[in-house]
């Protein structure tokens, strides 16, 4: 008997719940070493990728490794991937940085404080998306948006390193031309031993990675410069030092959050909620198509990532999401159930534990140099190259969305960009496609006249395909469109015929206006009929009346029955008529 939480009609079983569980139904040694190694070999990349990302959400290195453990338990056990890689991210940790800064002085109690209840609203409003079954509005984040956005993000993150590379004090900013400005001023205060040493660390990564991708190179680089700090005393060249690590694990803590600072944090817990969804689920859809032995379910991961989010912030966690770098290298390394991430939870818990220490003479223009070349790979300039070629107008999105997050901040970056991608959307959705067609010489095919050579335009005979749903806020387009081709045709027309095959939907607002047009023009002696209606559209005519107005004579199964029955107007009613409303 299978295992169940619930005698109801629609219980749900333990596995539903804990995707994992099934995983390990037909687990074996020989996946347990895949996982092993990919647990492993993802520990030691995230072990200083956690600390750099919280260096960019404003907190101490050490919460990065906080929010490296239980967000990560947490999805393990119910995520539905198998090999996406939960914990810190680049663009989360800049949101956090911008939203809570307004807040609260990066670096104080407060600070850490509203960072950490900042990732238990994002959870809160993953998870009840999720269960309201709502991850479609993640749609509404088009891809030019994202990309601009992300390309702005990453050389924002990428410019506020510039303090820990150059090793001078900048006041904390999300502007890249104020970071400019402030570095130029202290240009003659510039640290030369922290800069090379940075420089270094970027080479070293590229290089590693180069030479192997499967090569912690992070690891190696923090390893080499920790020994290198201890050994001639980096503190000595004014060289800025991660300096004290708390060990052990991270306690159970609920803060209190006024309602004042609740207000200033749901618009950036929403946005954080929506995008660091849409990259977890991205990351791990590009990675589910190589493995058929699973299905994502998109609620359900907005569910799972929703409770990592909040239990990890219940342990002084900030936000998370899937990290594309690292899913990656754990699906390289051979992950092949969450097991693997199990195993990297057992390697943070016991890097907290016991290695922390090790930390303190970790340079911070090395975690610089880790940021850097994580997200200048963000930068999507073939993006951009494509949208020109294929699209003016999403290009003009992409860059709208660059600009306003470089120069309005990363918050109303994303909104703007967010609310023209709806603009966009309207203005397309209002103004759909309709085709002028002619027949192709010695068929019955009829396409498009503009697209096709040699159509013949049939004589006195409008025909239109109309390639949207019918709506109120379309159908005055759709009018205004037939009008003018029906005016241009002169008194000569007797006949529109109306390619209905990609009219999907059709509502209240566009049946009037429909009934309106069929008494105009039979007023004005042409004959409006449709072909192809599909069932959906068809049952709505029926039922709003507009089928008994026009009468079984005004619909055909094809194009060509149609021009058959308004050139021979003698013709008895078509014999498709009645099939054509009736049949599915």
């Amino acid at each position: 008997m299978r295992n169940s939480v619930s005698n109801g009609p629609n219980k749900m079983t333990i596995s539903q719940i804990f995707p994992i569980v099934d995983q390990l139904k037909t687990y074996s040694k020989q996946v347990f070493y895949s996982d092993l190694s990919a647990g492993l070999t993802v520990g030691f990349m995230l072990v200083p990728q956690g600390m750099a990302y919280a260096m960019i959400a404003g907190l101490p290195p050490i919460y990065g490794l906080y929010a490296s453990l239980v967000p990560l338990l947490m999805y393990a056990l119910l995520g539905t991937s198998r090999q996406l890689a939960v914990g810190p991210v680049a663009m989360d940790s800049l949101l956090t940085a911008s939203s809570v800064a307004v807040i609260a002085q990066a670096g104080t109690d407060q600070y850490i404080m509203m960072a950490i209840a900042l990732a238990f609203f994002v959870g809160a409003i993953q998870f009840i998306l999720g269960i309201l079954k709502l991850g479609f509005l993640v749609n509404f984040l088009s891809k030019p948006v994202i990309s601009g956005f992300t390309s702005a993000a990453a050389l924002i993150i990428g410019f506020s390193q510039l303090k820990h590379l150059l090793g001078i004090k900048l006041e904390s900013t999300n502007y890249i031309y104020e970071i400019i400005y402030q570095s130029f001023k202290q240009f003659d205060q510039i640290n030369i031993y922290s800069l090379i040493i940075g420089i270094l660390g970027i080479i070293v990564i590229k290089v590693l990675k180069r030479i192997n991708r499967k090569i912690p190179a992070q690891l190696v680089l923090v390893a080499i410069s920790i020994m290198i700090s201890y050994l001639i005393s980096l503190q000595a060249y004014n060289v800025f030092i991660v300096g004290d690590v708390p060990a052990g694990l991270p306690s159970f803590s609920i803060g209190h959050v006024s309602f004042d600072a609740l207000n200033l944090l749901w618009p950036a817990a929403f946005t954080i909620a929506m995008i660091s969804f849409m990259e977890s689920y991205a990351v791990a859809k590009s990675i589910q198509t190589k493995h058929k032995n699973y299905r994502l379910v998109p609620n359900k991961e907005l569910t799972a990532l929703g409770v990592a989010n909040m239990m990890g912030s219940l342990f002084q966690g900030f936000s998370v999401a899937g990290g594309f770098s690292r899913s990656a290298v754990n699906d390289q390394a051979g992950a092949k159930t969450s097991v693997a991430s199990l195993i990297t939870v057992v390697l943070i818990a016991f890097t907290l534990m016991f290695l922390t220490p090790i930390f303190y003479y970790l340079p911070k223009t090395i975690l610089a140099s880790i940021i850097m070349v994580a997200v200048f790979s963000l930068i999507d300039i073939k993006e951009a190259i494509l949208l020109w070629k294929i699209d003016r107008k999403d290009f003009g999105l992409l860059l709208v969305s660059f600009f306003a997050t470089i120069f309005l901040g990363i918050v109303q970056g994303i909104a703007v960009g967010v609310i023209l991608s709806l603009i966009l959307l309207i203005f397309n959705s209002s103004r759909p496609h309709i085709a002028v067609l002619g027949r192709i010489p010695n068929t019955d095919i009829f396409r498009n006249v503009e697209r096709f050579e040699n159509v013949i335009n049939i004589e006195n005979v409008l025909i239109l395909r109309y390639d949207s749903g019918l709506y109120y806020h379309n159908i005055e387009y759709f009018r205004d469109f037939i009008d003018d081709r029906v005016f241009a045709k002169g008194s000569t027309i007797h006949s529109i015929i109306l390619n209905s095959e990609s009219i999907n939907t059709i509502d209240s607002s566009s049946v009037s206006i429909l009934k309106d047009m069929f008494i105009n023009y039979k007023e004005n002696d042409i004959k409006f009929v449709f072909t192809s209606v599909i069932g959906p559209v068809r049952d709505v005519m029926k039922k709003s009346g507009l089928f008994d107005l026009m009468g079984k004579d005004s619909f055909y199964l094809n194009i060509s029955e149609a021009v058959k029955s308004v050139q021979n107007p003698t013709r008895d009613g078509p014999d498709s008529a009645e099939y054509t409303m009736q049949s599915n």
